[in-house]
């Protein structure tokens, strides 16, 4: 069937355009690269290809999305931690000018842009158009090119130019309008379109385009040279103009492929072999590329790479650079090979052509690479052996980044907008998860269904405007088996795989199988009788709710397996292996393994890692932490860690388990029970022992995207501390019952978070509200307010001194909460250590605690670039004493925000603290070196 529909392509290419015209676009531009500007003359033949009669057309003007900071695409900037888009001036960002739109009979038209998309612009007809009519739109106007550094396309700072979306472009209309502002997606949806285009640019400039050029003339007197290009069908005019060009042309068999994705390593004839290769699978896989040549760029391959461990350094990476070359090639080859022919909307429906895409790939890896791990050539290493990652396959990673993503509770449809993806999702997951979708399905039904079905739905289909139901309906007509739970379930909901056995029992000459599915999803599942790692038997068990017995063929079976093979996207496979007769009810193995693995779900995994911590009373602590944890998140989690101080020569350590229960509907997203202890020093030869039992509610809006978050944790933290010859220990053990609220949004131009704290205990009970708030405006000046008030709501402590008061500028941190490095000094440079919590002030006062009440306001703004000044102001309360007013005020250098800062006091209530007596001693600062909080730095733009 498949070469078949292939010997039919030239037929099919042409029935879409002889019963049905497509709009044409002629345009004639100039490009003076001095002012990076183009000068734009463009005809729009629009053609009513609908039923109904039309009064306004619609059109994506995605270069003038740059135009402002409070654009769509502005505010996608600030939601992806990008603050170069809001630094930048007007100049530097872009837009588009309209100077004159014509109609019919030369008539002037109306226009407006939308108030919620700029850059979308809605044109009044000054009559209707009815129902295969053409209209003729002329438009003069000017584009202001904005820089390359915000998205990869514009003016580089060489004075080469990548242009895309630079030109005006008609909405789609099919019943309903679809139009979008541009959000640096890579999505602008346009019907098949013919384009012919006059492009003129100094003669200095290497022209590099997909279009056909026809002619090529040089105005020498001006030093500007035009081409006309030509094209038919298409959705892409991307224009690179290169003074010095590294695109090389390779004539193959079966296409031309133009590209600067080069390796220096690599030698040319390598690369022009890969290339082959490459396109030769191509057109064997997806049918002859309909148009003359390829353009792939680095560009293109930035924007979506192959994200692996062939992303490593050299001096790191575990393949060798003619296959990172041959991956990345691959990549964006097969993304603008469909995207130039597969005609989906890319913003709502992508889920096929992205399937297509990592499905045609995973094809290629197994035709070429079929026994190729996901570590490469570190298999070859015994160390590298030993851990589960190296069993992985290549093409086994795609499930396993979908799978991290719905363990995280942060999945979602595959038939979600693209720009309502989280990051990660949009990059990475819900296409693997589409490609193992396609997968799955090719388990189910057969190979040879989902061949055919692709094969007819792309052939078919291809250089038309297209959707997945099309897919769908291809699909259901090639088999009589029900498909419901892949398209409502799979690939229209977040719902999960996950099967266990109940029971497991042999019968006679069969086992009696008991399967339970712990999930609202029924989808089908696969039953494997195993004789130790041999497969004997499969058998497919259809969907069903709650609990279903089947029975299989019990010789030479030892254990069953559900999902054996690993092809089904299942969210839990440890629970799937279960022994016919089990010693002492254990049905896997126990495994101890050094350091953190990949979940191995055949094993009970058991890991250790040295561990190497320090704090002042202590010093370098070393240890060893044992713990279940894998590169996959789970439920149930525990570590045990103890550790050895070599300075107060004790033995210390910390212990923690945690269970998460997930909930996939609603608000509430998260439930976290758990229990956790240490044993540290905290002063000379004075330890503490603490445990707390908690449970933490986690909430979050229905906008994956957004940041906003809500936790109400409830805890008792029970403290047990030694003596101490420094410390006054009045009431060395205590028990505190603590719940918080904390709800917070985060974000690069605006963020606000506030929290509430209620603490009783024997002798004290206290309640205190903090909020924070940071503000980038659009001159790029910072400011921070930050306000915090607390009161007892009594204290029989008083007597006994501060140590539960409410601080001034250094907490005494009795519930253990911050990772002081020194928490008990008064002198020295761990006491100058900065926690931003309670007061917030910086400068030490004679006044440093509360034991009534306590409120400040703390606040920041740009002085020029990272340098701020700070001011603080409060007024603090002590039983017997009138409240006081105190202030101080100075300088902050921000060199990584909130993580590592300086601060420097100029005035407070001390007097002029710069000309008094060691005033080094009075230099705050705040530096993290816990890994988890620094790598969210680079985490939070993906989740």
């Amino acid at each position: 069937m498949k070469k078949f529909l292939k010997m039919l392509l030239p037929v099919l290419l042409t029935l879409p355009f002889t019963g049905e015209a497509q709009n044409r676009i002629e345009i004639t531009a100039r490009l003076v690269e001095s002012d990076k500007t183009l000068f734009i003359q463009q005809d729009i033949y629009f053609k009513n290809n609908s039923n109904d009669t039309l009064t306004q057309l619609y059109f994506n003007d995605w270069a003038h999305s740059f135009s402002s900071k409070q654009s769509k695409l502005g505010r996608r900037f600030a939601e992806n931690y990008d603050r170069r888009f809001h630094l930048a001036d007007d100049y530097a960002r872009g837009a588009s000018k309209i100077n004159t739109i014509i109609g019919e009979r030369f008539s002037n038209l109306s226009f407006k842009r939308l108030e919620d998309a700029e850059d979308v612009l809605e044109i009044n007809l000054l009559e209707p158009l009815p129902p295969g009519q053409t209209t003729r739109i002329k438009l003069n106007y000017n584009i202001r090119i904005p820089d390359a550094k915000f998205t990869g396309y514009g003016a580089l700072d060489n004075g080469d130019f990548n242009l895309k979306y630079w030109f005006i472009a008609p909405a789609v209309y099919d019943g309903e309008w679809h139009y979008y502002s541009n959000k640096n997606l890579d999505d602008l949806y346009m019907a098949p379109t013919d384009f012919s285009i006059d492009f003129s640019f100094k003669k200095n400039y290497r022209f590099i385009n997909e279009l056909e050029q026809t002619n090529a003339t040089v105005n020498e007197e001006s030093s500007f040279k035009t081409v006309h290009l030509e094209g038919s069908s298409r959705n892409n005019t991307t224009i690179y103009l290169r003074q010095i060009s590294e695109f090389q042309i390779t004539e193959t068999d079966d296409l031309t492929v133009v590209t600067n994705i080069t390796d220096d390593k690599v030698i040319a004839e390598r690369e022009a072999l890969i290339i082959d290769k490459i396109s030769h699978f191509l057109v064997e896989e997806l049918g002859e590329y309909p148009f003359k040549q390829l353009v792939i760029s680095n560009i293109d391959y930035a924007e979506n790479p192959v994200y692996g461990l062939n992303q490593l350094p050299d001096f790191l990476s575990p393949f060798p650079e003619d296959f990172k070359y041959e991956l990345k090639i691959l990549k964006t080859a097969i993304d603008n090979f469909v995207d130039r022919t597969l005609f989906v909307n890319p913003r709502d429906d992508r889920w096929i052509a992205d399937g297509l895409k990592m499905y045609t790939m995973m094809k290629y890896m197994d035709h070429f690479y079929p026994n190729l791990k996901v570590v490469g050539t570190l298999n070859r290493y015994w160390i590298a052996r030993q851990f589960h990652l190296a069993d992985l396959e290549f093409n086994e990673q795609y499930n396993l980044l979908y799978m991290h993503m719905a363990r995280m509770n942060l999945d979602q449809p595959l038939t979600t907008p693209s720009d309502s993806l989280i990051k990660f999702n949009k990059n990475i997951a819900n296409a693997y998860k589409a490609a193992s979708g396609i997968n799955y399905l090719s388990e189910y039904l057969s190979d040879a269904i989902i061949e055919e079905s692709l094969d007819e739905f792309y052939l078919e289909n291809k250089l038309k405007l297209t959707s997945s139901k099309t897919f769908e309906a291809i699909l259901r007509s090639k088999t009589d088996k029900d498909l419901d739970w892949f398209f409502e379930d799979f690939v229209n909901s977040r719902k999960i795989i996950d099967y266990k056995f109940n029971e497991v029992k042999r019968e006679g000459d069969s086992i009696k199988i008991e399967i339970k599915n712990k999930t609202e999803s029924q989808m089908p599942i696969p039953v494997y009788g195993m004789n130790k790692d041999k497969i004997i038997s499969k058998t497919w068990v259809d969907g069903f709710e709650k609990e279903k017995n089947i029975n299989i063929a019990g010789d030479s079976i030892d254990r069953v397996v559900i999902n054996a093979e690993g092809f089904v996207p299942e969210y839990n496979r440890r629970n799937n292996y279960k022994k016919v007769n089990p010693f002492l009810g254990v049905n896997k193995p126990f495994q101890f393994k050094l350091l953190q693995d990949l979940e191995d779900p055949s094993k009970n995994q058991v890991f250790f890692m040295p561990v190497f911590e320090y704090n002042f009373y202590d010093g370098l602590k070393l240890g060893a932490k044992m713990y279940n944890k894998t590169l996959l998140s789970k439920a149930f989690n525990y570590r045990i860690e103890p550790q050895y101080g070599f300075k107060s020569d004790k033995l210390t350590g910390s212990a923690g388990f945690t269970y998460t229960q997930n909930v996939n509907e609603g608000n509430l997203y998260a439930i976290r029970y758990g229990i956790s202890g240490s044993l540290s020093s905290y002063a000379p030869d004075a330890l503490y022992k603490s445990y707390s039992p908690f449970i933490t509610f986690g909430f979050r809006t229905s906008d994956f995207r957004s940041d906003k978050r809500q936790f109400l944790t409830v805890s008792n933290i029970n403290v047990y501390r030694d003596e101490s010859d420094v410390i006054t220990n009045d009431d060395p053990n205590y028990s505190v019952f603590n719940v918080r609220y904390t709800n917070s949004n985060p974000g690069v131009i605006n963020a606000l978070t506030y929290n509430t704290d209620f603490q009783l205990a024997q002798k004290f009970s206290k309640f205190s509200v903090t909020a924070k708030y940071r503000k980038v405006f659009l001159n790029n000046r910072q400011f921070d307010l930050r306000l915090f008030g607390g009161i007892f709501l009594y204290n029989d402590t008083r007597s006994q001194g501060d140590y539960f008061g409410f601080a001034l500028d250094r907490p005494t941190d009795y519930l253990f909460r911050y990772n002081y490095y020194g928490r008990s000094e008064s002198s020295g440079i761990f006491s100058q250590q900065l926690v931003l919590a309670e007061g917030g002030f910086k400068s030490k006062l004679d006044t440093p605690f509360g034991n009534e009440w306590l409120t400040t306001i703390n606040t920041s703004t740009t002085i020029w670039n990272f340098i701020h000044g700070y001011a603080d102001i409060g007024l603090v309360k002590n039983q017997g004493d009138p409240a006081r007013f105190l202030y101080d005020s100075g300088i902050r250098t921000v060199l990584v925000e909130d993580y590592f800062e300086l601060f420097f006091p100029v005035y407070s209530s001390n007097g002029w603290e710069i000309g008094q007596p060691n005033y080094d001693q009075k230099i705050r600062f705040i530096v993290t070196l816990d890994l988890r909080t620094m790598l969210s730095l680079f985490t939070r733009k993906w989740y």
